[in-house]
């Protein structure tokens, strides 16, 4: 199993230095590649190939010595970036699904993060060394486990310097056996109800934020383009996205951790979540709850811990009676399912999540029998 684990970084100013200057290298080897390719299918009909473009590495570092100061697999991953970006950006034209979305050249401070491989790094408890880059000390929240395959030294958009150990043969976190089942719905007022009628308040961090956010940005507004103190606003702007950010991740990492640890089969509904966010009037709402996000991170801890988690169609689910199955139609501002046939009265929400598990089940018990199993 392959697992990133991500520590803060403090360096000094002589190691930052040197991180600036090898991520503008790195940015302008980005772009210089990006405008090879496009200028050789404009002029031939044909793509240069991420093995030819790392080819030329050696004669781009005789004809630029400032290029030799970057680490050779470093300068590797920039042309690996651009190729995955156009395998991206192909794999969306032939899906159709979404903007295809061309690869761009990368303006300044645009391009914040490099990766090294097995060589050119060394980690001594707490303190990682980088060849040409100087000393990291790292914060290790918790222990680095399996192989390191990769680091990536990343900047964020408040100047915060973080390190990141892609790691393989990572062991199955170990975790009480469970049994239980449950179906999850979720929402804007209630960030979620379960099956058991338990329900979790949306904490809406952005938008407890909106106040702070909306006087820096305003400042940001109203200063000099190039300046240093429209560089200062920005950082402020940038720390105040990050609080969000960091408040919600945390967040959806213990809601997840939770249901993850109490039970084995955890049914939610399959959202069109893009589609949602075209909704004028919820679209800010949806995106401050982050449902994508927090379906992701369940189904990337249930693969470690041997659970599953399985998506239902969420069709009529607030609409069925959870009791008799009878269809009680309601809008979206009515919270109190009240059914007229069986008398049945309870949370729309959590009428909505007895319906998700028991969908859930039933396309659970019926994959056996069409799959020729029973």
């Amino acid at each position: 199993m392959r697992r990133t684990f991500q520590y803060r970084a403090i360096i000094n100013k002589e190691t930052e230095s040197n991180c600036l200057h090898w991520l503008t290298l790195c940015r302008i080897l980005y772009n210089l590649a990006l405008e090879q390719k496009i200028s050789i299918y404009r002029q031939y009909e044909k793509s240069i190939s991420c093995i030819d473009q790392k080819n030329q590495l050696p004669e781009l570092k005789a004809g630029f010595p400032e290029f030799k100061t970057v680490g050779s697999q470093v300068l590797q991953d920039v042309i690996e970036r651009l190729q995955k970006a156009f395998d991206a950006f192909f794999r969306r034209i032939k899906s159709k699904a979404e903007k295809a979305g061309f690869p761009r050249f990368k303006g300044k401070d645009r391009y914040d993060s490099f990766t090294l491989k097995q060589a050119g790094w060394k980690l001594e408890g707490r303190y990682m060394y980088i060849t040409g880059l100087g000393r990291f000390k790292l914060f290790l929240s918790r222990p680095i486990e399996g192989d390191i395959k990769t680091v990536t030294v990343r900047r964020s958009s408040s100047g915060k310097w973080f390190v990141y150990f892609s790691c393989d043969n990572v062991p199955v976190k170990e975790i009480p056996e469970a049994i239980a089942e449950v179906g999850i719905d979720v929402g804007i007022k209630e960030f979620l109800v379960d099956s058991t009628g338990r329900s979790v308040p949306n904490p809406k961090f952005f938008r407890h934020s909106e106040k702070i956010l909306r006087r820096r940005q305003r400042a940001l507004a109203r200063k000099v383009r190039g300046s240093q103190r429209r560089g200062k606003a920005r950082i402020l702007v940038a720390k105040a996205h990050e609080k969000i950010s960091n408040q919600r991740k945390d967040f959806l990492h213990k809601v997840a951790n939770f249901y993850i640890g109490a039970y084995q089969t955890i049914y939610v509904e399959a959202l069109n979540i893009k589609g949602m966010v075209k909704n004028r009037h919820l679209s800010k709402s949806i995106a401050d709850a982050s449902w994508g996000i927090f379906f992701r991170l369940l189904t990337e801890k249930a693969e470690g811990a041997a659970r599953q988690v399985i998506k239902v169609n969420p069709r009529n689910t607030s609409q069925l009676c959870s009791q008799c199955g009878e269809k009680v139609p309601k809008k979206l501002s009515v919270r109190v399912h009240a059914c007229p046939f069986c008398g049945l009265v309870l949370s729309r929400d959590h009428n909505a999540a007895i319906n998700i598990k028991a969908v859930g089940q039933t396309v659970q018990a019926l994959i056996p029998a069409m799959a020729g199993i029973v």
